[in-house]
């Protein structure tokens, strides 16, 4: 959520920060500005809206200067205007700041600031910081940043120039992501990869409490007391093109497409066919503290714990051992029991997610070694857990997760499999025929892709129902659950998922004729109990979609529409039973108008709680 830029370097920093801009509206935004030193002084602009809201404000005047910082802001403390946009400065307008995150102690801030003699323009918490940094300046911006950095409590990424000192951007972050490029003749920092690659591919992910100091020819890093710390650098190996919609209409069509690659790259460095195929898993280690484990413990949110809930039943299913799954914003509330033999996996996209990292800290704090799926090298996520098992699933660019979800999965099972080879409770044959079958998933998922013209064409028909309701068993209940939010996210239809078995629990006094309900039906042994289910919808005036096998035909006389994906075993049909729904939300949203990539009021890294 929020996305900061800022650049320093030989060139007009205007353009380059709005461009940079545009890279970032993928996280979600309600408002936007720039702060540029242009001829000695702070040169503020922002406005309420879209990013092009503006540049139309900007078009009109020329703003020279080759130093600048830049937000895309997603309302927290006061609503969206151009007041509350950042960047936000001091009193007199000479120090120019732009934050990313909750300053949860910025009440007592203000409160103590206005004591002080200072006044507020906005409702935000970030203008504290603002005034702070002014009142412990005394030359050096970076020591001011410094000193306010220690009444800060909250999360923070911040970039902060100052009218008295040209040429140098100060950048730190807490909890919130924030990435510095490395170019020639000039430097940029920006919440996430997208924004920087048209300036570089070279690029230092700080961790929490550091401090970057930018200027056109070097980058000096601090701890949070000021004292020089070295940073790795890193290449970014995917270049510009990747974060590009390549010829689709929008990001998330793209990203549904690109779930066939995705998952073979996921899969091809974690199977090896030395005689029987086997699963590697170097980065999870599989020592002998998984033979003592008693439980298995997933937590996540969001997409990220529909594949959580996929998990439980895998690791129940494959390697027999008890498993939770908990949403980390309620786990981390709940005074939950810890077992150091416990194993600990959490599950994020982004690797930024607030709860989840938070969740994860209590986690490890309470003795858990924490493995963590996640999809960006160099998060969070990634720098603190013990172990890391990547998707690769390559850049998102779409707010409502695809091709990251079936990658999520794949990694799932890829663990659930190899450690019930370990309890061996599966067999090296069973093992081997489940390998085969995975590997298969990526040509699958290709020829549920070639037929999204039929998902289209019902969309096209079905799109202004007023409700939708998906509903499975077992694995297919946890399917239900991430089609009902992407249909949600995109559409804004009301839809919700319950276990079938539940149906008669409540949801179906809400069924009538202007009700859709998705019956995913993947679970050869309950067909015949979806079967009644489906029925008693129809009964009652809904329009009924399967999702069945290829070849299937035991649903042909009850449902309105079938949609076939090619046959799977069961347990491992998630991948697949998933895309269809969707390309469904997919094209509703676009039936209905609505922009599918940048979903309203929703953010792609919800770094905030």
């Amino acid at each position: 959520m929020c996305g900061i830029v800022g650049y320093v370097g030989d060139k007009e920093a205007t353009p380059i920060l709005v461009n940079a801009l545009k890279k970032l509206e993928y996280r979600g935004y309600d408002s936007a500005g720039i702060a540029v030193l242009s001829e000695g002084s702070l040169v503020v602009r922002k406005a309420k809206g879209a990013l092009k809201f503006l540049e139309q404000r900007i078009s009109t005047e020329i703003i020279r200067g080759s130093m600048g910082i830049g937000h895309t802001r997603w309302a927290t403390h006061g609503e969206p205007s151009d007041a509350n946009s950042h960047p936000h400065t001091d009193v007199a307008g000479k120090i120019a700041v732009v934050h990313n995150g909750i300053i949860e102690n910025h009440a007592k801030l203000k409160s103590w600031l206005a004591s002080h003699g200072v006044s507020f323009r906005s409702q935000t918490d970030t203008e504290v910081i603002a005034h702070l940094i002014d009142f412990h300046y005394n030359g050096d911006i970076v020591e001011a940043v410094v000193e306010t950095l220690k009444r800060l409590e909250g999360s923070y990424a911040l970039a902060v120039i100052c009218e008295s000192e040209p040429g140098r951007i100060v950048a730190v972050r807490k909890d919130s992501p924030l990435v510095v490029g490395a170019g020639t003749g000039e430097n940029i920092i920006a919440s996430d990869v997208p924004a920087l690659l048209e300036y570089t591919r070279d690029v230092y992910y700080l961790q929490d409490r550091e401090i970057a100091v930018l200027y056109r020819d070097r980058v000096d890093f601090l701890d949070g007391d000021g004292a020089p710390v070295e940073k790795e650098l890193s290449h970014v190996e995917w270049d510009v093109a990747a974060a590009e919609k390549g010829g689709y209409e929008h990001f998330m069509l793209k990203e549904i497409h690109e779930q066939p690659k995705a998952l073979a790259d996921t899969l091809r460095a974690r199977i090896r066919a030395n005689g029987a195929k086997s699963i590697h898993l170097e980065e999870i280690g599989f020592d002998a503290s998984w033979a003592e484990a008693g439980r298995v413990m997933i937590t996540a949110c969001g997409t990220a714990w529909h594949a959580g809930v996929v998990g439980k039943y895998a690791f129940e299913r494959f390697a027999r051992i008890p498993t939770d799954v908990d949403i980390a914003s309620e786990y981390r509330y709940r005074s939950p029991l810890f077992n150091p033999k416990d194993i600990f996996i959490i599950i994020s996209q982004s690797g930024e997610t607030a709860d989840t990292l938070a969740a994860m800290r209590m986690a490890k704090k309470g003795g858990a070694r924490i493995i963590a799926i996640t999809n960006v090298v160099g998060s969070t996520l990634a720098r603190e857990a013990d172990l890391v098992m990547y998707t690769w699933a390559g850049p998102e660019i779409a707010v409502a997760s695809t091709k990251a979800f079936t990658t999520q999965l794949m990694c799932v099972y890829l663990i659930a499999l190899q450690f019930g080879y370990l309890r061996k409770t599966i067999d090296g044959e069973t093992l081997t025929r489940y390998i085969d079958a995975l590997e298969a998933i990526p040509g699958q998922a290709e020829r549920i892709l070639a037929n999204k013209g039929d998902i289209q064409r019902f969309a096209s028909l079905s799109f202004n129902k007023t409700k939708a309701f998906f509903m499975g068993r077992l694995f297919d209940f946890a399917i239900s659950l991430e089609s009902a939010l992407k249909l949600k996210e995109i559409s804004y239809t009301h839809s919700e998922a319950f276990a079938a078995g539940e149906l008669k629990h409540g949801p179906i006094a809400l069924v009538d004729d202007a009700t859709l309900v998705v019956a995913v039906c993947t679970q050869r042994a309950l067909f015949d109990k979806m079967d009644s289910n489906i029925k008693e919808v129809k009964a009652r005036g809904a329009t009924v979609l399967v999702i069945t096998y290829e070849g299937e035909s035991f649903f042909d006389g009850t449902a309105d529409e079938v949609f076939r994906i090619p046959p799977a075993p069961d347990e491992i049909t998630p991948i697949l039973s998933v895309i269809p729904s969707q390309l469904y939300a997919y094209y509703c949203s676009v039936q209905r108008g609505n922009d599918p990539d940048k979903p309203r009021n929703l953010a792609k890294s919800v770094t905030v709680e």
